[in-house]
């Protein structure tokens, strides 16, 4: 609601105030989508800060899910401090605009070191 939405050839849908992530390792649920309100551990995915305008879930840990080896991994857009994440993947806003048109299904994400 606070973006056009993007021009990409992934599947976009719009984060809802009633969306949330499970990050309970314990949880049938770990790992994955869930509706607030929810009872375990989830992290809230319609932030204040904005990081969540466009957020790319990763595949780490989809198929199969192990538990207690990471949740909600995603690739999304830096705050405007540059605070590191807790796992994710994150580049500027204008970068994340610039590079949307050209993803697609089959896109794949490496990280050079």
């Amino acid at each position: 609601d606070r973006i056009i939405k993007p021009q990409t050839g992934i599947a976009m849908k719009q984060i809802l105030e009633n969306d949330g992530w499970c990050d309970d390792d314990q949880s049938a649920n770990y790992n994955r989508p869930v509706k607030l309100p929810y009872k375990g551990s989830h992290e809230k995915m319609a932030r204040t800060d904005r990081l969540y305008d466009v957020c790319i879930v990763l595949d780490y840990n989809i198929k199969p899910v192990k538990r207690g080896k990471g949740s909600a991994i995603f690739f999304h857009q830096t705050s405007k401090t540059l605070d590191p994440t807790a796992g994710c993947i994150a580049i500027n806003p204008d970068d994340m605009r610039r590079m949307l048109p050209y993803l697609t299904e089959k896109s794949v994400l490496q990280v050079v070191m």
